[in-house]
């Protein structure tokens, strides 16, 4: 045996005399093998240090036992979460995790996509970026028979597999818990009006409204493009009404950081002269000393945790692949 060359099964075949693929059932425990020569072959294997081909075995398997997940960003709280959850049941699954964030940005988003398809990943989880238009790009791994699952930033229609939150419901505790507190004038802070999830807030906004009884005023939705100087713009636009809200939704709570900081500037009192209450709940609430009223929690680790048994059970053929799933969260007020 030459010294650094990887120990082959064919080798320690030859040590003990037997065939190769005695060895190989041996090493895979097959009930066809005894108990004796299992013994011999997984002993004889440990003193060479081999250790399986993986490729061969992937080859022979049809899978790369990886799979891949998109993220807009690596940074955010509620993705960290939901990493942590694919990455518990991938690993009781014996996969790896491929990572990739598109930080937005459409054309980086299609090129991770291109990268799990050279690598041949199993399938792929799939939070949508804000800026992304092009759903034909996501086709490249249909072509390929590599499933993949939408969560949380999902596309709209029917024609894709999708585990997201309903925001209806947590937009109409909000609302409920505004005008319990003797609020009238609400405003809702939005996000980018092409983006699925801002569709869905404003829709939930005018609903809730109109359930409660509540006046709706036009001027009081605004829209932000999720940059620190678009959420100064938003909040600055309701500020300069000659009527202003006295209580704010705001799309997440990164915007509610922002208008919140740039409301003091203004000698906004918060909790006081404006209440804010925002999506996603992130744990960064319990370190401020005044916190918004509320966020909405929509549970990234159980979506998370949905989505990828989802897209396991279409690697496994356990979910007939053409005919696309919907699960749907009911997103909840939290009060802090």
């Amino acid at each position: 045996m030459n010294k650094g060359k990887p120990v082959t099964i064919k080798e320690i075949a030859k040590r003990l005399k037997i065939s190769p693929s005695t060895v190989s059932r041996a090493l895979n425990d097959h009930p066809s093998i005894g108990l004796v020569t299992t013994i011999r072959v997984k002993k004889m294997a440990e003193e060479l240090n081999y250790v399986p081909n993986q490729t061969a075995i992937f080859f022979k398997q049809r899978k790369t036992f990886t799979i891949g997940v998109i993220v807009p960003s690596l940074m955010e709280p509620f993705f960290s979460k939901a990493i942590s959850e694919i990455e518990e049941i991938a690993s009781k699954q014996k996969y790896t995790v491929l990572m990739g964030q598109s930080l937005d940005d459409e054309e980086r988003e299609q090129s991770i996509i291109q990268t799990f398809r050279k690598h041949r990943v199993d399938g792929v989880l799939i939070s949508l970026g804000k800026n992304t238009q092009d759903l034909a790009a996501f086709k490249v791994l249909s072509d390929v028979s590599i499933p993949y699952v939408f969560f949380d930033c999902v596309p709209s229609g029917n024609d894709y597999n999708r585990v997201f939150c309903d925001l209806y419901s947590g937009m109409e505790e909000a609302l409920i818990a505004f005008k319990d507190c003797g609020h009238t004038k609400i405003a809702l802070i939005n996000g980018p009006e092409q983006l699925l999830a801002a569709k869905e807030r404003e829709v939930g906004f005018r609903r809730g409204l109109k359930k409660l009884g509540l006046p709706l005023n036009e001027k009081y939705i605004v829209h932000t493009n999720l940059t620190e100087q678009g959420n100064v713009d938003a909040i600055e636009e309701l500020l300069n009404l000659p009527e202003r809200p006295s209580a704010i939704i705001s799309f997440n709570d990164y915007v509610t950081l922002d208008v919140m900081s740039h409301a003091r500037k203004r000698g906004v009192g918060i909790n006081q002269d404006i209440h804010f209450i925002s999506f996603a709940n992130y744990p960064l609430w319990k370190y401020i000393e005044n916190p918004p009223m509320g966020s909405i929690e929509q549970f990234p680790d159980k979506q998370a945790q949905m989505a990828t048994e989802m897209l396991f059970k279409l690697i496994d053929k356990k979910e007939i692949q053409g005919q696309p799933k919907d699960y749907k969260l009911n997103s909840k007020l939290i009060l802090h």
